[in-house]
C-alpha cells in the first residue's frame, strides 16, 4: 500500500489556499525550489497534475481540486485536534470567504450577506474586493467560498464555475428633493437634458442604460461617471445629478442619501449571482444566502 506524504500535501495545500509559490514560501518559511520539488513528488505519488498554468497563474487542475477538498478537511480536523488537546472549544465562527466586485453595490451587498449573519451558528463574514476577474481567479485557488455580483462568470472563463441566479429586480431614478421636482413629471421624457450621473463604461448596469436611452429618444447631460458606486451616490446626494439604483434597495438609498424617487425602469432588469465551484451549494452560509435573496429580497 502506497502511503499519502502529508508534508507533500501540506505544501499543495498551501500553495492553493494562498495563489502562489511565492506567497506558499513566505507562509511556510521554505524555498521556492523545495517547495515546486515537493509538489512534483506529490504529483507523482498521484499520478496526476495538480495545477494547470493560465498565463502566469496556476489554477488547480479537476485532480487538484477534489485533492484539495480533502487536504482543506483533513487539515481542519488537525486544528480542532489541536485545539481541543490545548483545552480550547472547538466551536469558532464559521468562516465565510466572499469576493464582492467594484460594481456590486453596498446596500446590495449587504442585504445579501445579512443573512448569514442571522444563522444558529456564528458566522465571520471576511469580503474581499477587486475586479471581477481577479475575484474568479481567486475563487479557482480556493481563497474564496464564493462571488457575488452583478453578472455572471464569463463562458470563457478557464476553470469551472457554476453562477447561481439569486434573482432579478427593475431599476429605479432617483434624486435630491429638488431634482425629483424638476425632473420627476413627464417620467422617463422628462430626463432628457437632465444631469445624469452615471456608473462608469463597460458596467452592466451602463450598458442598460444607454440602451433604454437609446430606446426612449433620451439625451441626459452626463454630470459624472464613476467606477465606485457608493462616490456616485455621495454625489448624487449633494444634488450633481439623478442616478440609477437597484429597486431592491431603493428605500434604503432613499433613507440613507436623502433623495427621492423619479420613476421607475421596469424594462431594465438587473440580475445578480452568487458564483461558486460547486453546482450543489453546501456552505450553510451561501446556502442562506440564496434562499433569502430568491425568496425575499428579489421577490
Amino acid at each position: 500500500m502506497a502511503w499519502l506524504n502529508y508534508h507533500h500535501l501540506l505544501y499543495f495545500w498551501t500553495v492553493a489556499r494562498e495563489g502562489s509559490i511565492r506567497r506558499a514560501c513566505e507562509q511556510l518559511h521554505l524555498t521556492q525550489p523545495t517547495i515546486s520539488s515537493q509538489l512534483r513528488s506529490l504529483e507523482r505519488s498521484l499520478d496526476a497534475k495538480l495545477f494547470e498554468r493560465v498565463g502566469r497563474n496556476l489554477v488547480l487542475s479537476e485532480t487538484g481540486r477534489t485533492v484539495y477538498r480533502y487536504a482543506e478537511q483533513i487539515f481542519s480536523l488537525g486544528r480542532d485536534l489541536q485545539d481541543t488537546l490545548e483545552g480550547q472549544h472547538p466551536g469558532k465562527p464559521l468562516r465565510l470567504l466572499v469576493g464582492v466586485p467594484e460594481t456590486m453595490p453596498e446596500l446590495v451587498t449587504y442585504r445579501l450577506l445579512e443573512p448569514a449573519l442571522r444563522l444558529p451558528e456564528p458566522v465571520q463574514i471576511i469580503c474581499e474586493p477587486g475586479k471581477a476577474e481577479y475575484l474568479l481567479t481567486q475563487l479557482a485557488f480556493h481563497s474564496l467560498d464564493v462571488v457575488l455580483a452583478d453578472a455572471p462568470a464569463p463562458a470563457t472563463l478557464k476553470v469551472k464555475v457554476f453562477n447561481h441566479l439569486l434573482g432579478e429586480c427593475a431599476v429605479s431614478i432617483v434624486g435630491t428633493r429638488a431634482l425629483v421636482a424638476a425632473y420627476g413629471p413627464g417620467f422617463p421624457q422628462s430626463l432628457d437634458k437632465a444631469p445624469f450621473l452615471l456608473p462608469a463604461q463597460q458596467t452592466v448596469l451602463r450598458r442598460s442604460l444607454e440602451q433604454w436611452f437609446e430606446a426612449e429618444g433620451i439625451r441626459p447631460m452626463v454630470r459624472g461617471e464613476f467606477a465606485d458606486p457608493a462616490l456616485l451616490k455621495v454625489f448624487g446626494e449633494h444634488g450633481a445629478g439623478v442616478f440609477a439604483v437597484r429597486s431592491a434597495v431603493e428605500r434604503e438609498t432613499q433613507q440613507r442619501y436623502n433623495v427621492g424617487l423619479l420613476g421607475r425602469v421596469e424594462s431594465i432588469r438587473e440580475r445578480f449571482y452568487a458564483i461558486s465551484l460547486e453546482r450543489k451549494l453546501k456552505h450553510p452560509a451561501i446556502v442562506a444566502i440564496t434562499e433569502t435573496a430568491r425568496e425575499k429580497l428579489f421577490a
